[in-house]
């Protein structure tokens, strides 16, 4: 039976280190002015108190690696198209609609497994290895945290790069499916557009009618990414075992998210009710910010790298 902290290694692109995001990359990241001197050592204060630090990472963190969020001003997917992610009871009942989120997905694929870590990812990866980090909790499905290395973590909507079938259960690695629709479509081909946050393109309906879907090698079931679809409920042991390792938090750091899917915002109300102190570095407003003792606005990584975890 496989535990709902257990990361799966199943992404097939090379670790590496990546330092700052390259200019060409923060298309994705909102406006945002530098972080002052005074919130950057409030921050550092912050951190330096905790020694069993609870971190919860969003969209935002991955923007400066080059991969969109959903609801940015001005840059996220909601701001620029009208695309709307795939929800969980349409993919279920529709084998049309499996069919056009595998071939957006089987379009995007190569670009979007093809991102790497950014400096904000290396930050709390040496967290972790200091002791400074206790556990770190992303709602984020790209693997860039196991990417940078980063072990005590919890990926709390799944991962794209693991596939599940709903009939057996079976995890595969997403890159061993990508041979196979290769194998099934030789003839088939699309021109890729932007990269949605969860690795689709769009396509229109009719570049997807001759696209063809395996099916699970072991039992001839549906294929489905194991991440959490918008309108699906991430499982009750992985919720547990998060508050869990709450529970064993002295501190907890928000980093890159709005907070405004309630799956990552419940385990602030439970901070909140467990006085557990609360500071928040993101762009924008969040959900949360009534329940931090401390909002710093700036990007990630330029924030982070400067924070010492001493």
């Amino acid at each position: 039976m496989r535990l709902p902290w257990q990361i799966f290694s199943l992404y097939s692109a090379p670790v590496r280190r990546a330092s700052s995001a390259p200019a060409g990359v923060l298309n994705f990241v909102p406006v945002c002015s530098s972080t002052d001197v005074h919130s950057r050592e409030l921050l550092q204060d912050f951190v330096s108190r905790s020694t069993r630090l609870f971190v919860i990472t969003g969209a935002g963190l991955s923007t400066e690696s080059g991969i969109p969020d959903y609801r940015s001003e001005g840059v996220g997917l909601y701001a620029r198209t009208d695309r709307r992610p795939m929800q969980y009871a349409e993919f279920i009942r529709s084998a049309k609609s499996r069919q056009r989120y595998w071939a957006r997905n089987f379009v995007g694929w190569p670009q979007f497994s093809s991102h790497q870590p950014n400096s904000a990812h290396s930050v709390l990866q040496r967290w972790e290895e200091r002791g400074k980090v206790h556990w770190l909790v992303t709602q984020n499905v790209d693997a860039l945290h196991s990417k940078a290395g980063q072990k005590r973590l919890t990926e709390l909507h799944g991962c794209a790069h693991r596939v599940t079938c709903l009939g057996c259960g079976t995890i595969s690695a997403r890159e061993d499916l990508q041979k196979r629709f290769l194998a099934l479509n030789p003839e088939w081909s699309a021109q890729a557009g932007s990269v949605a946050p969860d690795g689709d393109v769009f396509l229109e309906d009719d570049q997807v009618l001759l696209f063809r879907v395996p099916s699970c090698e072991a039992c001839g079931g549906i294929l489905k990414p194991e991440v959490t679809f918008f309108g699906d409920t991430v499982n009750k042991a992985t919720v547990q075992f998060v508050h869990d390792r709450l529970a064993e938090s002295d501190a907890v750091l928000v980093v890159g998210s709005s907070l405004q899917v309630y799956s990552g915002y419940r385990f602030l109300l439970a901070a909140k009710d467990r006085k557990i102190p609360v500071a928040i570095l993101n762009i924008g407003p969040t959900r949360a910010d009534h329940l931090a003792e401390l909002k710093v606005s700036g990007r990630c990584g330029e924030v982070l790298s400067v924070i010492q975890p001493v």
